[in-house]
């Protein structure tokens, strides 16, 4: 009898040592507020929109210790709508993030399944426009570089090396899964960070063959890419620098299309032969409080493109303008406006300012102005 009672008392603590060293979380992000834009189409709105700062997720990412510093990991993320109660991506349950992998302190992470290219990775932490939660009304124009995670990867293979002397990298491939068209609609990208005290340094590179454009493979038309094109290349750099309650970041993307072809979530419904981006931004965060933060941001955009229809030289400037109050680590409120003037392109698609998020004005300018709270939970 004591010693079944000794063999229970054992097997307790194993299953509770095994269970402390497994965990599955739930998680979410709550953003909904007012909006008000001057011209929209022709006419100024006032709307109740969501996600006009932070992408509306909830979630689930769990991890199990496997031992020698090996853990198995995973992650389901579905997106949403707060207003309708949509998802964000129709047809989907986990349309964000949907993965699993191994991760090892020694050997780096593996994950298979849809997820973040190495732009969004590397890049989206250096820009407002996805610094931290996000900040969605200061992408930049059409998310043309997907710095604002407007799109995934799906079936990628991804591979995060750990940090030596600061230094970390990625690589990531997407296959169309097409027999017979194994470069047809796939995807690949790589990536490196340089973190050492205040400096933070950041490349990335992406690349997509016949994307948006099919109902399967790396990116599918149901994803919200902007141009849908032949080939789709982004390539950046930037930096941000710490000191004391201010960051200060540089950010450069190029952008180029070949052959885009309008699809189910073009912003622009015109076809281009080439089609290119040039994007610079400068931002700054400022830690007034422990509770109150300012941010800012302006961002200047030289375009270029040519087709049927003729060629242009568009561009455009924006300014971006954020103060934010938290009442906890998960609830916070928020006043934020945008402007921008778009410019040389008259009489043509890319005429009228598009902040994105928004529709596009009838004039070269558009400002918008919002008001919201988030929580998290």
């Amino acid at each position: 009898m004591k010693n079944k009672i000794i063999s229970a008392a054992v097997l307790s603590v194993f299953a509770a040592t095994a269970h402390a060293q497994s965990s599955v979380t739930l998680y979410g992000l709550i953003d909904a507020g007012i909006v008000y834009t001057n011209n929209q189409g022709g006419s100024s709105a006032w709307q109740e929109q969501s996600s006009m700062l932070s992408n509306e997720v909830w979630g689930l990412r769990g991890s199990e210790d496997l031992g020698g510093g090996m853990s198995a990991i995973f992650r389901l993320e579905n997106g949403f709508n707060l207003q309708n109660g949509r998802t964000t991506y129709s047809g989907t349950m986990f349309g964000r993030q949907a993965y699993v992998g191994l991760q090892s302190d020694k050997y780096g992470t593996l994950t298979l399944g849809r997820q973040y290219d190495a732009v969004v990775d590397e890049l989206g932490a250096i820009a407002l426009a996805n610094n931290g939660d996000g900040n969605n009304l200061a992408a930049h124009p059409f998310d043309n570089d997907n710095v604002d995670d407007s799109f995934y990867i799906n079936n990628s293979a991804k591979y995060v090396s750990p940090t030596y002397n600061g230094l970390q990298a990625e690589v990531q491939y997407g296959f169309s899964n097409a027999a017979g068209g194994f470069s047809n609609n796939r995807a690949y990208s790589v990536g490196a960070t340089y973190s050492n005290g205040p400096i933070n340094l950041a490349a990335a590179y992406l690349q997509l063959n016949n994307g948006g454009l099919t109902s399967s493979g790396a990116l599918t038309s149901n994803d919200f890419v902007s141009f849908p094109a032949a080939r789709q290349r982004v390539m950046g750099a930037g930096g941000n620098y710490t000191y004391g309650p201010a960051v200060v970041g540089l950010l450069w993307t190029h952008t180029l299309f070949d052959n885009t072809q309008p699809g189910e979530n073009s912003v622009i419904a015109q076809p281009f032969d080439s089609l290119h981006f040039d994007n610079y931004e400068v931002n700054v965060h400022y830690a007034v409080t422990p509770s109150i933060s300012l941010a800012g941001a302006y961002t200047f955009t030289q375009g270029a493109f040519s087709g049927s229809t003729g060629s242009a030289d568009p561009k455009w400037h924006q300014v971006t303008l954020m103060a934010d109050y938290s009442f906890s680590k998960r609830t916070d409120v928020y006043l934020e406006g945008v402007y921008q003037h778009a410019y040389g392109a008259d009489g043509t698609a890319f005429e009228g300012a598009y902040i994105n998020g928004l529709a596009q004005s009838s004039t070269s300018n558009q400002v918008a102005a919002t008001v919201g709270i988030r929580t998290r939970f």
